[in-house]
């Protein structure tokens, strides 16, 4: 099939990741793919975040901002048509931006199926971290574009629970979980990597991914902290982010900085070893309704995990078979369990092999994704055949 993927991302972060690694599993089963985006996608390497962007964020008054990313339309379908005139796709498959609208327009203006990708009801999540000053108009379109897409396809039953609340009707919604590679994150060499950050003899709790405020990393330097966790944990932070700084500087405040490393920005092609690495895998915190993509890396590597009991996290771990799951609202519960798995190493043996099993199960993959996925395009081309076909009788 010939798929037209399209987005809006400008940033090298978990959201590029996701895009290049269901890019490469569709092509891998021999679909043909377009990427129709930002030009400055292709050249950013990891880790990067447009400078114009956060300059115009900050001095921009909010509603000038948000008026300038309905403007970006207009190049947006442009691009599409253009695109769509040397490749007539089957479908369009778009990732959901907030006051993206190019992907309606193009279903509408040429009758093409669009598949649309949901990692989060943005105009909420703006409104929540950040600010937003259309507020109105955001949850408008916001509901506009749900419910003009042939399929919805979020990233958790609670976050397609709210696009249903919000008017589209559960034959259209099909939930399609973050993946990973499983192969790659299970064949990991961590032992060199411990042995290069001089980590033997230590259990490593690890976080990976892009680091914000919001994680709750802090928590973690706090446990540290404490007079009765055992000696030997260590805490690895792979990646970069804002949040890093003040993390550095609390670390140093707490007397933690020796029990602490900061790996930095790590190539893709390097993490499973840095995942291999991890004794403890810790999600300290995350939003309700997303699909954290480290959790199935986690997953994949076989790591016993640590993370919040929230019914998007349930969702893929079992409390006590395929995770140690606390409540976000027990300000000990995260530190518990971890020191109850830093002193119980079959424990976290089996919760690691239980978890690598459920990727496995139930097809937690990139490749399983694309192939979900482009069942469901043909689906939509096919119903949109057979209605351009009762159109002309």
């Amino acid at each position: 099939m010939r798929i037209l993927y399209h987005h809006r991302i400008g940033s090298r972060d978990g959201q590029a990741v996701h895009l290049e690694a269901l890019i490469a599993a569709l092509r891998g089963l021999g679909h043909e793919v377009d990427l129709v985006g930002p030009a400055s996608f292709a050249r950013a390497p990891l880790g990067h975040a447009p400078a114009f962007v956060g300059t115009m964020k900050r001095r921009l008054p909010r509603f000038i901002y948000e008026l300038l990313e309905l403007a970006y339309n207009v190049p947006a379908l442009y691009r599409l048509v253009r695109a769509a005139r040397r490749y007539d796709p089957d479908f369009i498959y778009e990732r959901y931006n907030l006051y993206l609208l190019a992907g309606i327009w193009f279903k509408h203006l040429r009758g093409t199926p669009l598949l649309l990708e949901v990692n989060a009801p943005l105009a909420r999540e703006r409104a929540n971290f950040g600010g937003i000053g259309l507020s109105a108009l955001a949850r408008s379109l916001e509901r506009l574009v749900w419910r003009s897409a042939d399929f919805v396809l979020p990233v958790t039953q609670v976050l397609a629970n709210e696009i249903h609340a919000a008017g589209v009707p559960e034959s259209r919604i099909m939930v399609v979980q973050n993946g990973a590679d499983a192969e790659g994150f299970n064949a990991g060499d961590g032992g060199a990597v411990k042995q290069a950050l001089a980590l033997r003899g230590k259990i490593v709790l690890g976080f990976t991914g892009f680091v914000r405020e919001w994680h709750g990393l802090d928590r973690v330097l706090l446990l540290l902290a404490q007079s009765h966790v055992p000696g030997d944990l260590h805490f690895m932070i792979v990646g970069d982010g804002p949040a890093i700084p003040a993390l550095k500087a609390m670390a140093v405040n707490l007397g933690v900085a020796n029990r602490t490393t900061f790996a930095g920005l790590v190539a893709r092609d390097r993490l499973a070893g840095h995942t291999a690495a991890i004794d403890i895998a810790l999600l300290p915190k995350c939003v309700e309704y997303c699909s954290p993509l480290k959790l199935f890396e986690y997953m994949a590597a076989g790591k016993a995990i640590v993370a919040p009991d929230q019914a998007n996290i349930r969702e893929i771990l079992v409390s006590g078979i395929s995770g140690m799951l606390f409540s976000p609202d027990d300000t000990q519960g995260m530190g518990k369990a971890i020191v109850n798995l830093a002193l119980d190493g079959a424990l976290r043996e089996r919760l690691g092999v239980a978890a690598r099993a459920e990727i496995a199960a139930r097809g937690l993959t990139w490749q399983n994704n694309a192939a979900r996925v482009s069942a469901i395009g043909a689906t939509a081309a096919r119903r949109n055949r057979a209605q351009d076909a009762a159109t002309v009788r």
